[in-house]
């Protein structure tokens, strides 16, 4: 399981560190207030929480107690307010790991794949990083041409969403590369067989007969 809640109410803080955690092969999930993150990790508990301590209504504080009243999903806290006694009571609650405000959200990856190995959770197989145009398949490096990352990538950032050809060709025009619909199936084949070459194992581009393609992690 990598799905991680992101619970933020600074919406370009949220999306900065969901990309950054979209791009280490994990699935991130944005909440911008503590009830519905709540009701969400009571509903289906994610790999791991990363908290903001000041929230709208249900603090960062006060949602940590109540999450760990019933479960031990890892927490990582993320605040602004920097006085040692918040650091204590926030680890004191039960939270895994404490970052100050502005952090890297590289150094926050990094101790969210630390936390999940300490734990247990098999790590992300793929990893895109969309700035440097690479992937990589547990730590192999994908050698893809620029059509085939364009549709890695597309996917990827839409697990479990079924992307038609159409609007996979979209994604390439996007990138400014000639793509026909009638290419995009030899493409996806290219794509899965050197996925399959790396790991013969892990297949995450399903075929949706009628409709598109999914991505599964």
């Amino acid at each position: 399981m990598n799905t991680i809640y992101i619970v933020e109410d600074e919406p370009e803080l949220a999306a900065l560190v969901a990309d950054y955690l979209r791009a280490a092969g994990f699935v991130p999930t944005v909440f911008g207030d503590g009830a519905a993150a709540l009701a969400a990790i009571r509903a289906a508990p994610p790999a791991l929480v990363v908290l903001d301590l000041m929230l709208p209504g249900l603090d960062g504080l006060a949602l940590c107690r109540e999450v760990r009243s019933f479960s031990e999903v890892p927490v990582v806290m993320t605040t602004a307010r920097v006085e040692e006694i918040d650091r204590l009571l926030g680890l004191e609650l039960g939270a895994d790991d404490y970052l100050c405000k502005p952090f890297s959200p590289r150094e926050l990856v990094a101790r969210v794949k630390a936390i999940l190995r300490r734990a247990g959770v098999p790590a992300a197989p793929l990893a895109i990083d969309a700035r440097a145009r690479r992937a990589r398949l547990r730590g192999q490096a994908l050698e893809l041409t620029p059509t085939e990352f364009a549709l890695l990538a597309a996917l990827a950032r839409r697990p479990g969403q079924v992307l038609s050809r159409a609007q996979l060709l979209a994604q390439a025009h996007q990138d400014k590369l000639e793509v026909t619909d009638r290419a995009v199936d030899s493409h996806i084949k290219n794509l899965r067989r050197k996925i399959a070459l790396a790991t013969p194992e892990y297949e995450p581009i399903r075929s949706i007969y009628g409709l598109g393609y999914r991505f599964e992690p």
